[in-house]
């Protein structure tokens, strides 16, 4: 009888682990969730740092590109071509800062992708958990009132046969008295 009750509290403290365990898989997926969150928030202040950069860099090119406009009057056509370049490669320069913000971008939606994926397999693997859990349980209660009932019908089956018994040996004894009085009044 002792046996049901231990494996009922083993149950329960298998339930109680997978409680602490899903509970410890939540956290951990709050804590990527926050980390991710500040990735994402690097990236962005990245890209606004890029961007500030960029609008630097193109703010001095456009200061530079003046200043060569300024000499520009005073140089041959040698100097007008060097500024050209100079521009070409600016534009070049702002194309792949926009090429790197878009891959940024794309890795950034990919982690994000990737993010929720896990969160919905971890949920998924918790509720396939709990149905276990829930289903061991179950099967449990049934064996334990199998049990029960198998001992109820043997004690039941014990007491007919004491109870049995009993009257044998009372009809025995009613019958040893009749004939022990038989023989007295003889």
């Amino acid at each position: 009888m002792n046996e049901p009750i231990q494996e009922l509290e083993a149950d329960a403290d298998e339930l109680h682990q997978a409680q602490t365990e899903i509970r410890h898989l939540k956290n951990t997926i709050t804590s990527l969730r926050e980390e991710l969150e500040g990735l994402e928030y690097e990236k962005q202040q990245t890209v606004q740092r890029a961007v500030a950069d960029g609008a630097d860099e193109a703010t001095q090119l456009q200061e530079t590109a003046t200043a060569l406009r300024d000499e520009l009057d005073n140089l041959s056509f040698e100097k007008d071509k060097a500024v050209q370049e100079a521009v070409a490669n600016s534009a070049d320069e702002i194309q792949q800062l926009a090429n790197t913000a878009q891959a940024l971008r794309e890795e950034l939606d990919n982690l994000s992708f990737e993010k929720d994926k896990a969160v919905q397999q971890a949920v998924a693997d918790g509720t396939d958990q709990v149905n276990q859990l829930q289903e061991t349980a179950a099967a449990l209660r049934d064996e334990l009132e199998t049990i029960k009932g198998a001992y109820e019908d043997k004690i039941q089956g014990l007491e007919r046969a004491s109870r049995d018994e009993i009257k044998q040996l009372q009809e025995t004894a009613a019958e040893l008295r009749t004939e022990l009085e038989a023989k007295k009044g003889k």
